[in-house]
């Protein structure tokens, strides 16, 4: 049961990680295991917060964490859009690491991926018997190898797009906002 949770907590890592891979012009094995590190280390975390939170937040954390990815998401997708469209040159190579992999840009889309996490913590410190911290090693695990597979794949994808890859990717990350909202409102 574990691991079916933490494939399903990854997949939005690996989307991001897929966009990232696309977009960043000059891509290495070290960014993918980079994103794998900030996307597994926040996939660790949150849930072992949410647990410590405790049943007591639960109401609280749920009715606002599919606003926070939503936002952060269509925010960092939004302005790759914006610069694909009136970023001229730069934004037909796309971005270097240094630009797209920097500590706030990952942090946050680390962040934004992981909120769902603290809502399963949350919903662990419910269940008896639940083992928090071989639990959270493998959602972190999983995370960690969703993430650098997405970007190896994505670096492969980015050489099929090209000059779209900016918009691709940014539209990819507002996509996944919007299904992290309907998601939450709807289902």
């Amino acid at each position: 049961m574990i691991f079916l949770t933490a494939v399903s907590l990854a997949m939005d890592a690996f989307a991001v990680s897929v966009t990232n891979g696309i977009t960043v012009t000059d891509l290495r094995p070290w960014h993918g295991v980079k994103m794998g590190l900030y996307f597994g280390t926040f996939q660790f975390v949150m849930p072992l917060i949410g647990y410590v939170l405790g049943s007591g937040l639960r109401d609280y954390i749920e009715a606002f964490d599919h606003w926070i990815a939503f936002g952060l998401l269509v925010l960092i997708g939004g302005n790759m859009i914006r610069e694909s469209l009136t970023g001229g040159d730069e934004a037909q190579t796309g971005r270097t690491a240094r630009e797209a992999l920097n500590v706030r840009v990952l942090t946050l889309q680390a962040i934004a991926t992981s909120i769902d996490a603290l809502a399963v913590g949350v919903s662990f410190s419910l269940l008896p018997d639940v083992d928090m911290w071989l639990s959270c090693s493998v959602i972190g695990a999983v995370a960690f190898i969703f993430s650098f597979a997405g970007a190896m794949m994505g670096k492969g994808l980015g050489g099929l797009l090209k000059d779209k890859a900016e918009l691709a990717g940014g539209a990819v990350l507002c996509v996944i906002g919007i299904k992290i909202l309907v998601e939450h409102l709807f289902f």
